[in-house]
């Protein structure tokens, strides 16, 4: 039967739309991480875009940095002084402070649920459409990895590979390892506080973002 009612057919062009998708549901947590993941990188076409595999290493680690701020916190540090928050779940450390918060974008609507701003749906929106074209490509890849970092890493299963861990100095001064924190990689972003430059030898440099570790002994 032909599709004669403009509405349905906005429906089922949708619901074909979110099968393609290679993104979890973003009503579930893997689904918002993975959002998230997306909106902090560049796809091809985009400012800051280098590579499929540059892409795809930042996406490893903004979770790195997300994993720290949760769970591994170093001393004499505290939660509250890197996060923002006292949180034991990875939705409150990206919804902290509302829509101009931590992340911009990703907040807790009036009910409590995690939410994003249309700006950033309608982007991913645009993405997932793109990738359901024609035969699998970067664009499909990329948003697979995404899904796939944020669903294992919830399961429990593994964490990727960190290419922050060992980092021991950063701005000429001692550092505790590891990413804290990511801004638009250009000099005039900079977190403040006890946040250290990630030098690009050490990769700090992934995505279009700075990573950025932590002083040792902070002042």
């Amino acid at each position: 039967m032909p599709i004669t009612h403009p509405r349905l057919f906005m429906l089922l062009a949708f619901t074909a739309s979110t099968a393609l998708a290679r993104l979890p549901d973003p009503t579930t947590p893997a689904g918002y991480v993975a959002h998230l993941l997306v909106n902090e990188v560049p796809f091809p076409g985009e400012r800051g875009y280098r590579s499929e595999q540059d892409t795809a290493a930042a996406m490893e680690q903004l979770l790195h940095v997300l994993d720290r701020r949760l769970e591994r916190i170093p001393t004499p540090y505290t939660q509250q002084q890197i996060a923002a928050t006292r949180a034991n779940d990875i939705l409150d450390i990206i919804t902290v402070g509302g829509e101009k918060g931590q992340f911009d974008g990703f907040y807790r609507d009036a009910q409590g649920r995690p939410a994003m701003v249309p700006r950033v749906t309608e982007r991913i929106d645009n993405l997932n459409r793109i990738a359901s074209q024609g035969k699998p490509g970067t664009f499909a890849r990329l948003l697979t990895h995404a899904g796939d970092l944020a669903t294992a890493y919830l399961a429990e299963q593994q964490r990727p590979s960190d290419r922050h861990a060992a980092v021991s100095k950063a701005e000429r001064q001692p550092a505790t390892g590891g990413g804290y924190s990511w801004m638009t990689d250009e000099v005039r972003y900079h977190p403040g506080g006890n946040f250290l430059r990630i030098e690009d030898t050490d990769a700090g440099s992934l995505g279009g973002n700075r990573f950025f570790t932590l002083r040792k002994a902070p002042r």
